[in-house]
């Protein structure tokens, strides 16, 4: 059995100093995946015995940026997607082991106004023919912050914010066309009508404490794997971030 875990830690050096690495050895998790890492190689010193890191850092200082921490060695890392348009920005890790691929992805935002929703297409396109290339050698796990609602399930207020990003038609379309394309949203799986589970909240409003969230952080697996899997988890319960980590067991 594998445990594994997914956090936005929004800043890591700003959640360590509120309880990251607690967390990091109370969770125990077999691959812990970040996204929104906010620095660059060699501007935090962590003490993670036991595991192998592996970072993608962004171009831009105190941006985006991605990390995997596994106690098993992969057999390969790639770092990026190998096209350069879209590996400026620190967003993407994909581990290899024997019988999976991990993929951590940290999904470009359309921002306010859906300015970025046009290049937030193209990468929606190519990450999903990325995913799937990978899946002709052997079934993938995605994982990470997918800045996207899925349904109206998935938020508290989806009519308010029904052209807002992260729950854009043109957004959700796009993660309808990722699952119909083979992938399993893990969490659904296990509980297809759970309501008011999240894992961001916005710092306005008193958001977490009215538990007014959006449910954008996943675990999803290739079809194949569906016998293999065995629970999924939201942890609102942990803070550090405003968002909060989301777990996949997975017999493997």
């Amino acid at each position: 059995m594998k445990k594994l875990i997914s956090w936005n830690v929004n800043g890591l050096r700003a959640c360590v100093k509120k309880g990251f690495l607690e967390y990091f050895k109370e969770a125990d998790a077999d691959i812990f995946c970040i996204q929104e890492s906010k620095l660059q190689e060699g501007q935090i010193d962590l003490d993670l015995d036991g595991y192998k890191a592996y970072w993608n850092y962004a171009e831009k200082k105190g941006y985006s940026g991605t990390a995997v921490f596994t106690k098993e060695e992969p057999m390969n890392v790639k770092i990026g997607i190998g096209i350069e348009e879209h590996d400026t920005e620190g967003r993407v890790i994909t581990l290899e082991y024997k019988e999976f691929y991990l993929v951590n992805v940290y999904t470009p935002n359309s921002k306010q106004g859906l300015e970025r929703l046009d290049y937030r297409m193209v990468w929606e396109d190519v990450f999903r023919n990325y995913l799937k290339d990978l899946e002709k050698i052997k079934p993938v796990i995605v994982c990470g912050d997918l800045n996207v609602a899925h349904n109206e399930i998935d938020l508290k207020n989806p009519k308010s914010n029904r052209k807002n990003a992260g729950f854009s038609d043109e957004e959700r379309e796009k993660i309808k066309q990722l699952l119909d394309a083979g992938f399993i949203d893990t969490y659904r799986y296990f509980y297809p009508s759970k309501e008011e589970v999240y894992s961001w909240w916005s710092y306005r409003f008193n958001a977490r404490e009215n538990n007014a969230g959006w449910r954008i952080d996943y675990f999803l697996a290739s079809n194949s794997l569906k016998d293999k899997l065995k629970d999924a988890k939201i942890h609102m319960e942990v803070m550090g971030s405003d968002h909060c980590p989301v777990e996949l067991k997975i017999e493997l």
